[in-house]
C-alpha cells in the first residue's frame, strides 16, 4: 500500500512539476522574444536558448508548490477512488498513508538541493552573462559602483582593501586601472600604502607597474613592478558581485567562509544557504498542507475548496517567506530564524490541523 500511495504521488508530483516547467519555458520564451525585437542581431536561437538555461532556476523556486499540488492531486484522486475511505475503514489512520508521501517529499528535498541546485546556479550565471551581453552591452561581468572598484582579500593576519578606478577583463585575464592598495595589520591598524598605475591579476599575485609604496614615517619608494600576494581569483571577484542563487548549494560553505576572513557581509549568502537545508522540511510540510484540505474534501466535498485552498496556502506561504527573508537580510531577525520559520511554520500547522481532523 505505501508503494502503491508513493507511486500515485510521484506521478502527480512528476506530471505538474513538467506542465509548470513546460509553462514557464514558454512565457520566459515569449518575453525574451519582445525583449529581442528592437534588437536584430539576437536570433530566435539565442532566446531559446536564454530561456533554456533560466529554466532549472524557474524549476527550482516552483519546486515546492508542484509538491504541494501534486501532493492535493495525488489525494485527490485516491478520494474520490474511495480507496482512502476503505484504507481508513480497514483501521489505517492517516498518518500511515501519509508516511511513505512524506518519506518521498524529504527525498525530493535532498534531490532538489544537491543536484537541481547546482544545474540551476550553473545555468543561472551563464543565462545572466549572456543577458548582460545581448541586452545590456556589457562584456564585463565586474560590477563597479561610481567611485569604481572595490575588493577586499586577506593575506594570513594581514588585510588589504584594494581600489581601482577601471578595471578591464578579458577572457581569464583582469587587469585594473588606477590602483590603491590599503594594508592593515590585523582588523584595523593601517601599515601601508600601495599606488601603482596598473595591476594585473596572475596565479596568487597581483603584478603591478610603476609602484609606488608607502610606509608612514619612512620616505616613498618607487618601482617599476611590484608583485602583492593575494588569494583572489576571478571567480571569487565575479562571486563577490554575484547573488547567491549563482553558487551552488556545494560551494556556499567554503565561500561564506572566505567572505568572513576578507571582512565582508556573508548574510545573503547565509541565509540562502540555511533556506536550502530547509528544503526538505518545507517539502513535508507542502505534503502535510495538501492532505488537510483533501481530507476535509472526503467529509465535505467541494472541488473548489480543494483547489482554492491550495492556491491560497501557495501565496500566503509565499508572501510569509518574503516577508521574513526582508527581515533577515536587513538583519532584524536571526538569519536561522528567517530562513528556517517558513517551513517550520508551515509544517506546525500542517499537524495541527491534521491532529484535529483525525483525532480532535
Amino acid at each position: 500500500m505505501s508503494y502503491y500511495i508513493g507511486k500515485q504521488f510521484i506521478v502527480s508530483f512528476l506530471s505538474i512539476f513538467s506542465m509548470l516547467m513546460i509553462l514557464i519555458l514558454l512565457v520566459d520564451s515569449i518575453e525574451l522574444l519582445r525583449r529581442a525585437s528592437s534588437k536584430p542581431d539576437i536570433g530566435v536561437s539565442l532566446v531559446l536558448e536564454m530561456a533554456a538555461l533560466k529554466l532549472p532556476h524557474m524549476g527550482q523556486q516552483i519546486f515546492p508548490f508542484a509538491v504541494l499540488f501534486g501532493s492535493m492531486a495525488a489525494f485527490w484522486r485516491l478520494t474520490r477512488t474511495h480507496e482512502l475511505v476503505v484504507s481508513r475503514a480497514a483501521g489505517v489512520s492517516a498518518w500511515q498513508f501519509l508516511l511513505p508521501v512524506l518519506a518521498l517529499a524529504f527525498m525530493l528535498g535532498i534531490i532538489m538541493i544537491g543536484i537541481l541546485n547546482p544545474l540551476s546556479s550553473a545555468t543561472l550565471t551563464r543565462y545572466e552573462r549572456l543577458e548582460g551581453a545581448a541586452f545590456k552591452g556589457q562584456v564585463n561581468f565586474l560590477a563597479l559602483s561610481g567611485s569604481g572598484l572595490w575588493l577586499r582579500q586577506s593575506n594570513g593576519s594581514d588585510q588589504s582593501v584594494i581600489h581601482a578606478t577601471s578595471v578591464l577583463q578579458q577572457d581569464d585575464d583582469v587587469k585594473l586601472s588606477g590602483v590603491n592598495v590599503f594594508i592593515y595589520e590585523g582588523a584595523d591598524k593601517f601599515i601601508s600604502r600601495i599606488d601603482a598605475e596598473s595591476a594585473e591579476l596572475e596565479d596568487g599575485f597581483w603584478h603591478m607597474r610603476s609602484v609606488w609604496l608607502h610606509i608612514p614615517d619612512k620616505p616613498s619608494k618607487f618601482e617599476e613592478e611590484f608583485w602583492l600576494e593575494t588569494d583572489l581569483t576571478l571567480g571569487s571577484i565575479q562571486d563577490n558581485f554575484a547573488p547567491p542563487e549563482t553558487m551552488s548549494f556545494w560551494d556556499l560553505p567554503a565561500f561564506i567562509d572566505t567572505l568572513d576572513a576578507a571582512g565582508f557581509s556573508a548574510l545573503r549568502h547565509r541565509l540562502h544557504l540555511h533556506s536550502l537545508l530547509a528544503s526538505p522540511l518545507l517539502m513535508c510540510a507542502m505534503v502535510l498542507i495538501a492532505a488537510t484540505f483533501t481530507l476535509r474534501h472526503s467529509r465535505r466535498g467541494g472541488t473548489i475548496y480543494v483547489v482554492s485552498g491550495g492556491v491560497l496556502t501557495g501565496l500566503l506561504l509565499y508572501f510569509f517567506s518574503d516577508v521574513v527573508f526582508a527581515l533577515g537580510l536587513s538583519d532584524s531577525i536571526p538569519v536561522i530564524l528567517a530562513a528556517w520559520s517558513p517551513s517550520g511554520v508551515t509544517t506546525l500547522l500542517g499537524l495541527a490541523m491534521l491532529l484535529h481532523l483525525e483525532d480532535g
